[in-house]
């Protein structure tokens, strides 16, 4: 792995590092470490350990993640189907962790796609504020928001929008802002070499560049006493303690915080970027130090007096036709909660539940998604979205199908095929079921007789 480093880099990290060199070249004959996140939003960790089919080792520095072994196959259990877990990198958990999220305040994920970080954001809101995760990219936006969906967030908004635009938009609006900003990912060489042969010694200061225009928009959209966390996966100088000087310089109004500590992060250097000793509360992460890729992060609050973490609704209410208004209403009688009309929105045949916080209108903004997709309107009759089924727990719907992890027709539901039913499980009668694993929605399925036919969507189905 070494030799394939370009040497470029390998001369400046050993500038960097200096004694330390050796430790962190050492670290690439290492194996790469496996992670996943659980979603606390629909398990606490405790709960998942005892159903977990996986050898699990908590990751020290994160209360919901685990290292899990490379012979275990996580994205093929229907649990991460279920959206009880996000596999990723234990050293990328870090930045969601470490910047404060509480339900009902309005947060934004500037640079989101995949998704890792902002399923994370959505999952300590608790369904209560608003997620705004925007990538500039449609199409990895859409990555995006499938991870969301599975994860159950129903109170998001997804946006492919500049960082300019979005500023226009939200003024001084968001408690908290993550920018995990587009970078060099020097961090990533031993967890994906393909990276390292695409670098060469301009990438850094082409983002840096980057970064310091996308930290300025974030920092305008920054409610007074809210809260900004940046980080990169990058060793890069410039991208780092250069930006964090950048931002001290230029915006005085941006304090920069101590960051919760492990025995395994290493303080910022201020003799990396602009001398001020204030870098030194920055993190970086160092593949020699701890069981994971590198990373770096920077966490500041705006000054001026917080905001109240509960925002008031601020959307206009539904407009529905009568007859789409009954066909809703007699398909969520079966449901243990009322839908609030009020928050109902129907475009085209298409219909979406509004979050009860959020901006008065989302005209002139490019999203994919506002608000939870419930279904859609097709003649005379509702058919429930994916969406919804993910936002649901086995308790919201009286229909339910509940399968266990080794029962087969579980994998065969998540091919789309045809499942037959015992007497019992098909007793509630014909009509849509709730298709759960362990009690946690997969989807649904509409039931004849002793036959499931299945609605797991075509794009989600395994091959």
């Amino acid at each position: 792995m070494c030799t394939q480093l370009p040497q470029a880099f390998l001369s400046r990290m050993e500038e960097m590092l200096k004694d330390e060199f050796r430790d962190f070249l050492e670290s690439y004959q290492a194996p790469r470490q496996y992670g996943l996140r659980i979603n606390t939003k629909k398990i606490s960790p405790e709960k998942f350990m005892e159903i977990s089919p996986f050898q699990l080792t908590s990751i020290p520095w994160v209360e919901n993640g685990f290292f899990y072994s490379s012979e275990d196959r996580p994205s093929r259990h229907p649990y991460y189907q279920a959206g009880l877990y996000y596999l990723q990198e234990p050293s990328a958990m870090t930045p969601a962790s470490r910047l404060p999220i509480y339900p009902g305040e309005l947060v934004l994920d500037l640079c989101a796609a995949p998704g890792g970080k902002a399923t994370e954001l959505g999952s300590r809101l608790q369904g209560q504020g608003l997620l705004v995760a925007n990538d500039i990219s449609a199409s990895r936006a859409k990555a995006l928001m499938r991870n969301l969906e599975l994860w159950g967030i129903d109170n998001s908004l997804v946006t492919t929008e500049t960082p300019k635009r979005l500023a226009e938009v939200f003024p001084e609006y968001f408690h908290k802002i993550l920018i995990d900003a587009p970078c060099s990912g020097e961090g990533m060489f031993r967890k994906e070499p393909d990276v390292a042969k695409t670098w060469d010694p301009s990438r850094p200061e082409y983002f840096s560049s980057l970064q310091k225009e996308i930290v300025s928009r974030g920092i305008s959209m920054l409610r007074p006493g809210g809260m900004m966390l940046y980080s990169t996966c990058t060793f890069s100088p410039q991208e780092n303690e250069g930006v964090i000087s950048y931002i001290l310089e230029n915006f005085p109004q941006m304090k920069l915080l101590d960051i919760p500590g492990y025995e395994g992060f290493s303080k910022g250097r201020p003799q990396w970027g602009n001398h001020d000793p204030r870098l030194e509360k920055c993190v970086r992460i160092f593949p020699h130090h701890m069981a994971g890729e590198g990373h770096f992060l920077a966490l500041f609050q705006k000054d001026g007096m917080p905001s109240p973490q509960v925002s008031e609704r601020g959307f206009e209410k539904g407009k529905i036709e009568k007859s789409s208004r009954l066909l809703l209403e007699d398909f969520f009688k079966d449901f243990s909660t009322v839908l609030d009309m009020s928050r109902v929105e129907v475009r085209g045949d298409h219909v979406y539940y509004l979050p009860e916080t959020g901006p008065e209108s989302v005209k002139g903004v490019k999203f994919l998604r506002w608000g939870l997709y419930l279904g859609q309107l097709k003649k005379n009759r509702f058919e429930p979205g994916q969406p919804l089924a993910m936002a649901l727990s086995a308790e919201d719907y009286s229909r339910v199908l509940n399968l266990a992890p080794d029962d087969q027709r579980a994998q065969r539901y998540l091919k789309g095929e045809t499942l037959l039913l015992d007497e019992k499980e098909s007793a509630p009668g014909p009509g849509w079921y709730l298709v759960c694993i362990s009690g946690y929605p997969l989807g649904w399925g509409k039931v004849s007789g002793n036959q499931l036919k299945n609605k797991y969507p075509a794009g989600w189905r395994q091959q």
